[in-house]
């Protein structure tokens, strides 16, 4: 009986010892509980509420943090108070934004692979240009030239071209003074014309800018061909007997490769460089026991002979202006 009234006692003393409270979130009611604005419930948990109550009047509204600044009515903060240097800002002095965004835009279509500048197909090219000699020290052989070509398609044509040689043939200084201090001399040939059937293909295109804002376009192409060149000696080893008043015609093969600069799409500017291969005759450099048999002028054996050339002039097409026959 006492066991049992010990227990009823001890049961009674834990009742009134207050219980934990357990943290849990706490669910929004319905009517007037629900304060005004509140649109979520509240984490009782959290370390600061969700909506915090406006502060009484006269005291100011608690901050983020210690020396933070309240953020702006616009929801963030204005870079020209930051940088009044910034681009954007300088530009708002210059501008007026409000009256800039009221401007009609005026759309303009833009093409990823845009149509080619100039179109050769089926026009003419007449190309006049002066050559000089690159390989040669001892002879000059300088020349006004023109060739004329016909574009079959947009990469290939075919045309013929010549060069002047006669009355502008020179000796070098390098082979006046070699031949006055070394007394050595070296034959020497000079050229009265050449001509050749060519063909040229244009395998590359594109454009660049230069002087500003200006686009220059241009292309480059290969051409080759053959033809013949009119060569003769000039008499060094024995001028006294010797002297060749008789052109020789040469068969010769041309290789070149050009890059051709446009000022509009029917005149431009090019820079060549051509190869001249044959096999020339030369004098010959021994004295024959009779020096008056010209069977012995010249050398029996042959020497091929490239005269690398730099060609610069000018390229009219014709017609001069052209249609596109596809759009773009």
């Amino acid at each position: 009986m006492k066991q049992a009234c010990r227990w009823l006692l001890l049961a009674a003393a834990l009742g009134l010892v207050p219980q934990p409270a357990y943290a849990q979130k706490k669910k929004p009611t319905k009517g007037a509980d629900t304060p005004s604005g509140a649109g979520a419930p509240v984490d009782m948990d959290a370390d600061q509420p969700a909506n915090p109550a406006p502060a009484p009047s006269g005291e100011s509204a608690p901050t983020e943090g210690v020396g933070t600044p309240p953020p702006p009515g616009n929801g963030g903060m204005d870079i020209c108070q930051i940088t009044p240097d910034a681009p954007q800002c300088q530009a708002q002095k210059e501008f007026n934004l409000e009256v800039e965004a009221k401007k009609e835009i005026r759309s303009r279509e833009i093409y990823a692979v845009q149509q080619q500048y100039v179109i050769k197909a089926q026009r003419f090219e007449i190309m006049p240009y002066f050559s000089v000699t690159m390989n040669d020290q001892f002879v000059n052989h300088d020349a006004p030239g023109l060739a004329l070509n016909y574009y079959i398609t947009q990469v290939l044509a075919v045309g013929v071209n010549g060069n002047w040689y006669d009355g502008l043939n020179a000796d070098s200084d390098f082979n006046f003074q070699n031949r006055r201090e070394a007394h050595v001399a070296v034959p020497l040939n000079i050229y009265q014309f050449s001509a050749d059937l060519n063909f040229t293909y244009v395998p590359m295109y594109g454009k660049f800018a230069g002087f500003g804002d200006f686009i220059f376009h241009y292309d480059a192409y290969v051409d080759g061909g053959l033809g013949i060149i009119r060569t003769k000696p000039i008499p060094i080893i024995d001028p006294d007997n010797r002297s060749f008043p008789d052109w020789n015609t040469l068969l010769n093969f041309d290789v070149g490769i050009g890059f051709r600069i446009f000022f509009n799409r029917w005149m431009a500017a090019i820079l060549e460089v051509r190869d001249l291969i044959y096999s020339e005759k030369i004098e010959a450099l021994g004295i024959a026991s009779d020096p008056s048999d010209k069977s012995k002028w010249y050398d029996t054996s042959a020497h091929l002979t490239n005269d690398v050339q730099l060609q610069v002039g000018l390229s009219f097409f014709l017609p001069t202006s052209f249609e596109y026959r596809l759009p773009k």
